[in-house]
Parts: C-alpha cells; sequence; structure tokens
C-alpha cells in the first residue's frame, strides 16, 4: 500500500524505537511500530483513526467512535490503555444495555479491542494484550 513507507528513527527521549513503517496521512509520515501501533502517541489525531481504521478494514460508525474516544479520552487521562469492562460499562451507560456487551464490541472491532480499538484511538500496544477477553 503506497501509504505504508518503511523506515527506521529515534524516537523522541532517551530510549531508541525501532520504527517498522510509517503510515502517510494529510502529507506527514506517522511512525508504527511491528505491530501498527503508533510509537507516539501524541501523533494521533481523527485522519490518522480515519487511516488506521481503513488500514483494519474498520467503517467507522457513531458506536466506533463512541469507543475509540472512550479509549483516547482515558489514555490522555491516566496513559494506561482502558480494559473493556471499563469500556462496556460506558457503553452501557451512553449507549444502552443491548450495545454494551463483549459480542457487539466484537461485532465493532472483530479482531478484538486491544488489537483493533485500541490501535484506532493511538495508544501503544496494551501490556496485556487480552484486555479484551
Amino acid at each position: 500500500m503506497d501509504s505504508l513507507k518503511s523506515k527506521t528513527r529515534r524516537s523522541a527521549g532517551n530510549t531508541r524505537m525501532e520504527v517498522a513503517e510509517y503510515i502517510h496521512v494529510d502529507g506527514q509520515d506517522i511512525a508504527i511500530d511491528m505491530h501498527g501501533y503508533l510509537t507516539d502517541p501524541d501523533d494521533w489525531n481523527k485522519n490518522v483513526a480515519l487511516k488506521q481504521a481503513e488500514l483494519a478494514n474498520v467503517e467507522m460508525t457513531d458506536d466506533h467512535w463512541f469507543v475509540v474516544n472512550y479509549i483516547r479520552e482515558q489514555f490522555e487521562y491516566s496513559s494506561c490503555v482502558p480494559e473493556a469492562r471499563h469500556a462496556l460499562k460506558s457503553m452501557k451507560e451512553q449507549l444502552g444495555k443491548e450495545r454494551a456487551t463483549r459480542k457487539y464490541l466484537y461485532k465493532l472491532f472483530p479482531y478484538g479491542y486491544a488489537i483493533q480499538a485500541c490501535r484506532i484511538a493511538g495508544t501503544r500496544v496494551p501490556l496485556k494484550i487480552m484486555l479484551d477477553l
């Protein structure tokens, strides 16, 4: 895909980060790791989310955006990826009981909360990749 470019670079700060690829969004190259997560969560914006969703074959609806924005807000507040159970609780409060199920969350993100929703939300790879169990 022409929106992906392979490169490596040093990340900001003292740690050395090997970047697997870059995605091209709004005239900028945004670094991603070998699993497709942003290497710098500060690079995230709505257009980056849309590019990540396109690469994951996820068509964003209002419910997708609800989950992605929830993850993003929690991540910006705590620098931690919220567990799926917390997202489901918020979904129940805002979207209703019928859409606050793991089955519905998997319908939105077929490859899982940690794999797709967190990647689209621009978080780093979750330490507990099994957040969606």
